[in-house]
């Protein structure tokens, strides 16, 4: 038995319409097209070609409940955003993670609770804080190297 290895990267055009479904757990293109007409400005036809993509990368399944198809997601909003980060921070040197971590954090409004489990993280990953991040470029891709003495 082979397993199926999903293409799992969504196009920015496409991660709105998966944001419709996951909203939905089940839900009709005609309930993702009324959702994102108005907000994109999109047409139909744009709308379901989108769908049909997303279900061709194995993103999203279709099923015909009589003439409606419906559509359930194949990843978790949560597993997709953990992959979206993961790939920002593999394009960045090391050394800017904490940086760019703290500017997310500056740049957006937070729930005390979101301050509260950020604070419990943080006190964890102390006991496992380094005193400098390595560098994980090659010599030319940042400007690390300029610094090593």
């Amino acid at each position: 038995m082979s397993t199926i290895e999903l293409n799992t990267y969504i196009t920015d055009a496409e991660w709105e319409v998966m944001r419709v479904v996951w909203a939905n757990d089940r839900v009709t293109s005609k309930k993702v097209i009324s959702v994102l007409q108005e907000k994109m400005d999109w047409t139909q036809s744009t709308i379901k070609t989108i769908l049909g993509r997303l279900v061709e990368k194995g993103v999203l399944n279709t099923e015909q409940e009589g003439r409606k198809f419906i559509y359930t997601a194949n990843i978790e909003e949560t597993e997709a955003v953990m992959d979206y980060a993961e790939d920002i921070f593999n394009r960045i040197c090391n050394k800017k993670v904490g940086n760019v971590i703290g500017s997310i954090i500056e740049d957006h409004v937070l729930s005390f609770d979101d301050i509260d489990r950020l604070e419990k993280i943080l006190e964890m990953k102390k006991s496992f804080a380094v005193e400098d991040v390595d560098c994980n470029c090659p010599e030319g891709q940042c400007k690390c190297h300029l610094h090593h003495h």
